[in-house]
């Protein structure tokens, strides 16, 4: 049996040292690629020939145009089990098993209480004045007594509920499913959402990206809350109006965002994200970690194992 076998969307040139690939040497030959994303012929033209494809949870798209051109592909293997970026009805169609990993929890919870952090206490810029030779350059904000308001209350957001209660905050939190015995079953309170807006002093986003989620941070939502307060979003960008938000930076209507997902990614050059001094942004690593890395690319060679055996493990469709 030789599987021809890619490992794509690895940008940082890391899949091939962080596990053992080994194990899938009686199975096939293991490339690994390093591109970008691209259009949908240079996707094909790349990934040609290929009969397994390992991909990073929603980098690469997976739509029906390119699944019809890979004609080849027997086996498409996730980061995560859920990627909005694969079409599973077409990939069913086409005969194509879609297969996931578990995630390691602990990964975004932390990156969002890192930003919270260095944002409240702008630490981007102290740094900065420091490495140009300059000393302190204003007077860093606080979190104990404030209140933190959470936008979806699932497991990534109670983590961060815990950690806001830790460092002494009043913790609020809506959804459109949350119910006040739930929130109270952690220690948050209920609100409506635009008591949400209206009463956080930091606002953490950790909702799933759906139809019903898409936009929910709008210009109105953003016109609620407090000139002094931040939005923190590790979740997915299109969930916050990127030009309402932008709008509502520039024009001091909010202290300060703190971002690790957007819109387009990578990001544009030309993003005002990459510019504006109140904005502290990150390059979508809330995942990208060294545990969550090996979990995911160790649990894609046992997909691969399974398949290979004619059996399923954690099949996305």
């Amino acid at each position: 049996m030789s599987v021809q076998i890619a490992v794509i969307d690895d940008w940082q040139n890391v899949a091939r040292d962080v596990v053992d690939w080994s194990a899938l040497q009686a199975i096939g030959k293991v490339h690994f690629l390093h591109d970008y994303p691209a259009d949908t012929a240079t996707l094909i033209e790349r990934l040609q020939g290929f009969e397994v494809i390992c991909l990073m949870r929603e980098r690469t798209t997976f739509d029906k145009a390119l699944l019809q051109g890979l004609p080849a592909l027997k086996l498409l293997v996730t980061g995560g089990m859920r990627n909005a970026a694969i079409d599973l009805v077409a990939a069913k169609a086409l005969g194509i098993q879609v297969c996931g990993t578990d995630s390691y929890k602990h990964a975004a919870p932390e990156l969002t209480w890192a930003l919270i952090m260095a944002s409240t206490r702008n630490l981007l810029a102290e740094a900065n004045s420091l490495r140009a030779g300059q000393w302190q350059q204003g007077l860093g904000g606080d979190l104990h007594g404030k209140t933190l308001g959470i936008l979806g209350l699932g497991s990534i957001g109670q983590r961060v509920a815990q950690f806001g209660q830790v460092f002494g905050m009043s913790v609020i939190a809506w959804s459109e499913n949350l119910t006040a015995e739930r929130a109270a079953a952690v220690g948050v309170t209920r609100v409506s959402k635009r008591e949400l807006f209206e009463q956080a002093d930091v606002l953490s986003i950790h909702l799933v990206l759906s139809e019903r989620s898409r936009g929910l941070v709008d210009a109105q939502a953003l016109g609620w809350m407090k000139p002094d307060a931040r939005l923190v979003n590790t979740a997915r960008g299109p969930i916050v109006d990127e030009a309402a938000l932008v709008d509502a930076l520039r024009h001091g209507r909010l202290a300060g965002a703190a971002l690790d997902v957007f819109d387009q990614e990578p990001l544009p050059v030309d993003h005002p994200f990459r510019h504006l001094p109140n904005v502290l942004a990150t390059p979508h690593v809330g995942y990208v970690s060294e545990q969550n890395y090996r979990q995911f690319y160790g649990q894609m060679i046992e997909d691969i194992q399974a398949w290979a055996s004619g059996q399923t493990l954690r099949s996305l469709i």
